[in-house]
């Protein structure tokens, strides 16, 4: 099955999940095509071909969200790509003015538990003194037909500046200084944005660095998983798994030697990094890299700073 057919199957459960009617059905278009379709937005007429009947009615993600935002509220959806552990709903709410916020819809046990962390995290965020990191800011976080609905505000970015943070175009000092200052701010145990990904990052209009996704945040890691993170993830799209780990381990210590590690600690931390994304990988299910006996296993065996 293409990856357009499982996208248009998951949404079709979406729509279900989140619009279950009754009521009268609406147009929405698949943007921006429906042979690759990224996005279900409300039917405007210059939109090509792609028509989808979403029902209406008083009890719909949309009424909930018009609601809990206080401004009545149109969705926009966007086509998630399949096999991936931690799908879920994700949604784009538009008011009369313009977009009002990002929605995450956590409509598994595991998701929810994710949903419900990146909460967690942002609210702490939102008292912690960040001068580099700019994270967004819960609007709303609730409850709805068993699902968890965790409402963002929109970032100050446009389109253009996130691709470019896509491509990895973030400086390098202030991607080290953000990673610092994530790393801190937990006080006396070293924290971790956990998913610190081209994708999720880009350069604010007023040079700080925005960051999305907080999903994974965790304390209690050493100094450094995160630029570790951003350099594997990035291999990750030019090799295969097996050697973005070994490229990841032979890099090291020029990319944590700006935290002040010294060669052995940095193949250490290289080596538990890696152990703590596969062990993640474990607990949730899933295996995107393969069998860590694959690209896990050569790096780690023989490596004396595991003695």
């Amino acid at each position: 099955m293409n990856d357009a057919r499982v996208r248009l199957r998951y949404l079709r459960q979406t729509i279900s999940l989140l619009f279950p009617g009754p009521g009268e059905s609406r147009p929405y278009s698949l943007l921006p095509h429906p042979l690759l379709p990224r996005r279900l937005a409300p039917r405007a007429w210059w939109h090509p071909c792609g028509k989808v009947m979403v029902p209406s009615g008083r009890d719909t993600v949309e009424t909930y969200l018009s609601e809990a935002l206080g401004v009545p509220i149109r969705a926009v959806l966007h086509v998630r790509p399949a096999r991936r552990v931690n799908r879920k709903p994700i949604l784009e709410a538009h008011g009369p003015d313009g977009l009002v916020a990002f929605a995450k819809i956590g409509d598994t046990a595991r998701t929810r538990e994710l949903v419900a962390n990146e909460a967690r995290t942002l609210d702490m965020l939102a008292g912690a003194p960040l001068k580099t990191v700019v994270p967004p800011v819960v609007l709303h976080h609730g409850s709805w037909h068993g699902l968890s609905v965790l409402a963002l505000s929109p970032l100050p970015v446009p389109d253009r500046a996130r691709l470019r943070g896509r491509r990895g175009a973030v400086p390098a000092d202030l991607l080290t200084e953000a990673i610092r200052e994530i790393s801190a701010v937990s006080g006396d145990r070293f924290a971790w944005h956990g998913d610190l990904c081209p994708w999720n990052i880009a350069r604010g209009p007023d040079g700080r660095l925005l960051v999305w996704d907080w999903e994974r945040f965790a304390v209690g890691v050493p100094l450094g998983f995160d630029a570790l993170h951003h350099f594997f993830q990035r291999a990750l799209r030019r090799m295969k798994p097996a050697v973005a780990a070994r490229a990841c381990l032979a890099q090291a210590l020029p990319i944590l030697a700006p935290f002040g590690l010294s060669a052995a600690e940095a193949r250490l931390t290289a080596v538990h990094y890696l152990i703590v994304l596969a062990e993640r990988h474990a607990a949730d299910g899933h295996e995107p890299l393969g069998p860590p006996a694959q690209w896990l296993s050569p790096v780690v065996d023989g490596q004396e700073v595991l003695t």
